[in-house]
């Protein structure tokens, strides 16, 4: 008789490219909030979504995709249950296999069919996403705001202080603007020039290495 820990590996296999579908999924989800609305699954003329809140495009693939990883990953704890048998002979697994394997397997290839459909037809906002990173005039570049100020040879300490004040006044503040507000830090124009922090602001180098991800891709 085959060990189970092989047909366990496998549901497990399995439950783990379900949980990458899932993550993804669920970016998807997110992004396709009302106040975010970076991206959104493609939405039938005629269909409904929300029942009780007629203006809303719910991302019904997605939150299907969420909940069927959750079955798998559900029947790969069943598959390590099968592992231990009574001296690795008894027919306790049988059951449990006639379900898992096949439920699975359908499961896995449904979920693959409906990622294919979901990403070939996603609705991409170009211009959400470009009005989602310059809220609050760009507070989301803090990170490359301070590490500019720590290659400047401030600490890493008081460059955080600086970023974290003016990131939290802009935050805090109605019509705040990150970006103005450390061109009139006397501490951080000391080390940085207008050009410098304006160039802190450019998504471009946060895209430097995306043809190298796309070549990986390349199979």
């Amino acid at each position: 008789m085959i060990s189970r820990d092989v047909h366990a590996e496998f549901i497990m296999t399995l439950a783990g490219l379900g949980a990458s579908i899932e993550r993804f999924a669920v970016e998807i989800r997110n992004l396709q909030r009302t106040d975010v609305l970076e991206v959104e699954e493609f939405f039938a003329k005629g269909q409904k979504g929300s029942s009780a809140m007629p203006h809303k495009r719910n991302p019904i693939k997605s939150e299907r995709l969420t909940g069927m990883a959750r079955i798998l990953r559900a029947n790969a704890v069943a598959a390590l249950e099968n592992v231990a048998l009574w001296h690795e002979r008894d027919i306790s697994h049988s059951s449990v296999e006639r379900v898992i394997f096949p439920d699975s397997c359908i499961l896995t290839h449904f979920m693959l069919v409906e990622t294919t459909k979901l990403i070939k037809n996603l609705l991409v906002y170009p211009e959400n996403m470009k009005r989602n990173m310059n809220l609050y005039g760009g507070v989301v570049f803090s990170q490359r705001v301070l590490l500019t100020l720590v290659d400047k040879g401030l600490s890493r300490e008081d460059a955080y202080r600086i970023v974290q004040a003016n990131a939290h006044q802009a935050w805090n503040t109605p019509g705040g603007h990150f970006q103005k507000l450390l061109e009139a830090d006397l501490e951080v124009t000391a080390v940085l020039s207008s050009a410098e922090i304006s160039e802190c602001f450019n998504p471009d180098y946060q895209l430097r290495n995306l043809p190298k991800v796309y070549q990986r891709l390349d199979i």
